[in-house]
């Protein structure tokens, strides 16, 4: 699929409905611009992180930090 979108000269431009519609994004959400070889760029949806979740599971592992758990486990 190839569509294609004029640059301003502030550097912005539209993202097309249809690009919008297969990224799954709207206004407000976060896109990656990701360079590759060659003089490409992919342009993904970036997924915003749950903290609370990432937090509650972090408070889970701390159990696991002792100086005895680290001995035993830090040839894995």
């Amino acid at each position: 699929m190839s569509t294609l979108a004029k640059i301003t000269s502030k550097g912005q431009t539209t993202i097309p409905a249809s690009v919008r519609e297969a990224l799954q994004v709207s206004p407000g959400d976060l896109i990656s611009w990701e360079l590759e070889p060659g003089g490409t760029a992919r342009v993904r949806r970036v997924v915003p992180l749950d903290l609370e979740y990432l937090q509650a599971v972090e408070a889970l592992l701390s159990e696991w930090t002792s100086p005895a758990d680290e001995e035993a486990y830090c040839d894995l």
